[in-house]
């Protein structure tokens, strides 16, 4: 299956993961309205500030139905997407989506001075990780997996159908984190067309 996954277009390096996601096999498509979300299997929220990202959501009137489809199908949060997928917030507290059971801490690395590329290991093979102003991950709830840790902290993230990276993949040429996600997003759409299927017998 060749998943249609949704870029939210708002803020961000929205154009690199889409280059990503073609990549991998997927159909990348740009969210901008809430009538977007019925074209798609899967939905990356990108980079940013996120409280510009929640105000933009607000007066797009997007807020809603990215928190219906996330109830239903896979998102993957990075960097600032990351910050909103999360249950708690942290420096300051602020509104999140809650689908992923994390706390998470806005610019835990420090300022963007503070920015930075680190090697990290992937399945015994090495990744490059951009970090930019990047949010830390101060816990993660029972049912989160641990994909990738950087000094200790998470920060490449699953629970379920949902990811969070506190970095930026899309940043670099090496696409297994987005194939990752397509693929996941591949599986769970043909598990719900199974059970569709299933259903109508």
């Amino acid at each position: 299956m060749q998943p249609t996954i949704g870029i939210l277009a708002l803020q961000g390096d929205f154009s690199a993961h889409k280059r990503a996601v073609e990549r991998t096999g997927g159909i990348p498509v740009e969210i901008r309205a809430g009538v977007d979300f019925g074209r798609i299997d899967g939905l990356i929220i990108p980079g940013g500030e996120s409280t510009t990202m929640l105000k933009l959501l607000r007066e797009e009137q997007l807020l809603q139905p990215l928190i219906d489809f996330g109830q239903a199908k896979p998102v993957f949060g990075t960097c600032a997407g990351a910050i909103l997928l999360a249950s708690r917030v942290l420096h300051p507290e602020q509104e999140s989506l809650g689908l992923l059971d994390l706390t998470v801490e806005r610019n835990g690395y420090g300022r963007q001075i503070d920015s930075r590329i680190v090697q990290l290991d992937l399945e015994g093979q090495p990744v490059e990780a951009v970090f930019i102003r990047a949010p830390v991950i101060r816990q993660a709830g029972a049912d989160v997996r641990v994909l990738l840790a950087y000094r200790g902290d998470p920060v490449l993230v699953e629970q379920g159908r949902h990811m969070a990276a506190t970095f930026h993949p899309e940043l670099t040429s090496d696409t297994r984190i987005h194939q990752y996600f397509t693929d996941k997003v591949a599986t769970h759409s043909e598990t719900l067309e199974k059970f569709a299927n299933t259903s109508i017998r």
